[in-house]
């Protein structure tokens, strides 16, 4: 049985784009509901995310980005980054925090204090690119992890795969042709953000879903191309951007995922990590509107992880 984290934060709570927005304070409630009635609390182990400096966020995202955020963060109203994207007076904070979870749990993860950790914070960050913020997200979560953990521990191969409704654009921003990393993405095409699908560097596998397509194309995807690409590239670790916006009660999009193929991935993802990379993987929370079927999801996940 693996030692799993849990990272998170009460201002995550605190950042709200409005009643009407489905990225919504409720979601942390929904896991954390779950987390009790299903009794897993008891196996893992719960951390409070620190905040990202300036300086580990802009081994991401430029600093004149970093900046016109930090400038932008309201004391009152929202502030409107795009059609989707806004920030309220405790965004910003918020968005410190979700940076610094990751960052958080690689340290604990390379000292060996947990085997692996999941990032239950918000907002989300997958399609921050490196100067621009969309779809919900502000800065690149996973990514700002990824590259703590080559920055300060000296890993020279790190992976991130992302099974979300969404493609990962901002991750594929920043990972494309970039030494060390293989960036796999899972996502239902076409939809938002209508990209993953043009030619591409070595180091990025797109996989696109057509609407209505259930855990079974999912699980192919995983067996036939991303575990294959993952004995080829030999990562030292993995990051996972873990969406669950497509389950089959997610009304986000069409695609038709259950709990059990969530379970089925992250089992697949942590026994290659057991026999090749110590064990050693940081998840981070993306997408997921329905809130049982987030919650319930995101405890499949996390038994995934901790295994048997």
């Amino acid at each position: 049985m693996s030692a799993v984290g849990f990272f998170s934060d009460p201002a995550c709570h605190k950042h709200d784009m409005g009643d009407d927005h489905p990225e919504c304070p409720a979601r942390l409630d929904a896991i954390q509901d779950q987390l009790l009635s299903s009794g897993i609390e008891y196996v893992l182990r719960f951390f409070d995310a620190p905040q990202a400096t300036r300086e580990q966020i802009e081994r991401v995202h430029s600093a004149e980005y970093v900046e016109s955020i930090f400038a932008r963060a309201p004391s009152e109203g929202f502030e409107v980054l795009d059609e989707d994207t806004r920030m309220n007076p405790h965004t910003l904070i918020a968005a410190l925090h979700a940076a610094g979870s990751g960052v958080d749990a690689v340290d604990r993860v390379m000292r060996g204090e947990i085997n692996s950790g999941f990032c239950a914070v918000r907002p989300p960050g997958h399609h921050a690119e490196r100067d621009k913020a969309m779809g919900f997200c502000l800065f690149n979560n996973i990514a700002i992890a990824a590259e703590h953990a080559r920055t300060q521990h000296g890993l020279e191969r790190v992976a991130i795969l992302d099974f979300d409704v969404h493609h990962g654009n901002g991750t594929e921003d920043f990972a494309a042709g970039r030494d060390g990393y293989l960036f796999c993405s899972s996502f239902q095409s076409p939809y938002y953000p209508f990209s993953g699908t043009g030619e591409l560097p070595a180091n990025i596998i797109n996989s696109p879903l057509e609407a209505g397509a259930g855990g079974d194309a999912l699980r192919e995807i995983v067996a036939e191309q991303w575990l294959p690409a993952l004995e080829k590239f030999q990562p030292q670790m993995l990051f996972i951007s873990a969406g669950f916006d497509g389950h089959v009660e997610d009304a986000m999009a069409q695609l038709r995922f259950k709990e059990g193929d969530y379970l089925w991935v992250t089992e697949r993802l942590r026994e290659y990590a057991d026999e090749n990379c110590k064990g050693r993987i940081v998840s981070a929370l993306e997408g997921g509107y329905a809130l049982s079927a987030l919650g319930r999801s995101v405890v499949a996940h996390l038994k995934g992880l901790i295994g048997g």
